[in-house]
């Protein structure tokens, strides 16, 4: 056995090699995790000809789960290696988004709707305000989403099976297939029934690598055009794209601050970056405007310029 990379969670990563066989051990230990969704979730993708982990063995009791090993050519990493693939990758992750949506969502799903996107931001104000010094209000908080956010709940789209944590260090290169059975998926065992438009803004606005805005935005129009969206799914994709990067600010202060986790503060600029950009699009003026009154300028990517 040998250590893999581990993720946020409590869960840890084993390859396993028994004679020329390897595969994966997850460790979800209970109480804190419970790998069934996972399973339930990698078997409904499998059905639905995109490529998650074969599940070889099962304890649940113990919450070890024995899966298929899906190499180790992660999307990340293929990129960084070879700058030159970057559009045909992402347009690969953009493709999936779209076959993905066009499944009825996997049955049982939690909803991921108006009120939980609510819920979610209020990490921001339970957790990263303090961090800077800074007292919200939450209930004008959580009004200055709703605004912004319930058109997004009232316009029809969706619901369809939402990854939620789909971006480049989730995603594996398989070898032997093509298309977008080429991309494994991974770290899906959060899935919801949601607004399709969540997926694609967390895949293009990534925590944890740049993604150009001139490729941000040929993937969107690339995903409206496949998936025959239009202006509302654009009025989405930015509004959910803000509420997305709100709440991950909120939870990489979480991580290190409850659960350890400082290196988390290093990706505060890129977040900041990322939720300034998409203040600035129509539609979310009032948002912004607020944000300019509620969070100046020195309690943002300044704050964390030590770290960065």
């Amino acid at each position: 056995m040998e250590p893999l990379a581990g993720d946020a969670s409590f869960r840890r990563y084993f390859r396993v090699y028994s004679n020329d066989r390897q595969a994966v051990l997850m460790d979800a230990p209970p109480p804190h995790e419970d790998p069934r969704p996972f399973i339930a979730v990698a078997e409904w993708l499998g059905s639905i000809g995109l490529t998650a982990p074969q599940i070889l063995a099962r304890d649940l009791e113990r919450g070890l789960l024995l899966i298929a090993d899906l190499g180790d050519d992660r999307f990340k990493e293929r990129i960084d290696f070879e700058p030159d693939r970057e559009r045909e990758l992402y347009e690969a992750a953009t493709d999936l988004l779209v076959h993905l949506h066009g499944h009825q969502p996997m049955d049982g799903l939690p909803k991921h709707g108006l009120e939980q996107w609510l819920d979610e931001v209020m990490l921001f104000a339970d957790w990263y305000a303090p961090a800077v010094g800074l007292e919200l209000d939450p209930v004008a908080w959580r009004v200055a989403w709703e605004d912004a956010l319930r058109p997004v709940a009232e316009d029809g789209l969706g619901p369809v099976t939402v990854l939620r944590d789909f971006h480049a260090e989730n995603v594996m290169l398989v070898s032997g297939r093509e298309g977008i059975a080429k991309l494994g998926l991974l770290d899906f065992q959060d899935a919801l029934a949601g607004h399709p438009a969540y997926d694609l803004a967390s895949v293009l606005e990534d925590a944890r690598r740049d993604v150009a805005p001139e490729l941000e935005r040929a993937m969107l129009d690339r995903y409206k055009l496949a998936a025959g969206q239009g202006d509302a799914f654009e009025r989405a994709y930015w509004a959910l794209a803000a509420q997305r990067n709100t709440r991950i600010l909120g939870v990489f202060v979480r991580l290190w601050k409850r659960d350890g986790k400082p290196h988390y503060r290093a990706f505060q600029p890129r977040m900041w970056g990322l939720l300034e950009r998409d203040l600035a699009q129509l539609g979310l003026e009032r948002l912004r405007a607020y944000f300019d009154v509620a969070v100046p300028s020195h309690a943002r990517a300044e704050a964390w310029k030590e770290w960065a």
